[in-house]
């Protein structure tokens, strides 16, 4: 549910109401009690990605069978050179 921002324009009492996006607006000042209450755009919050994992396991691309061939071939060559 979103949290939307309204703003009394009798008394200017600015305040914050988490409700139901199908809920109606809420009309009346809590400060005042004055039915002079408008609903305020905002800009809405960011996107957080929090906990470990959500690019290893959602976005980054599956390693190809080539890659750690390539890997392993090299491997072995320089341990072949150092010994």
């Amino acid at each position: 549910m979103p949290t939307y921002e309204y703003e009394c324009a009798y008394c200017g009492h600015h305040f914050e109401k988490f409700q139901s996006i199908t809920a109606a607006p809420v009309k009346t000042c809590p400060q005042c009690r004055k039915r002079r209450v408008n609903r305020l755009l905002s800009g809405g919050a960011g996107i957080i990605f929090r906990g470990s994992g959500f690019y290893e396991t959602d976005y980054k691309k599956p390693a190809r069978p080539s890659d750690h061939a390539e890997a392993a071939s090299g491997e072995k060559s320089t341990a072949e050179k150092t010994a």
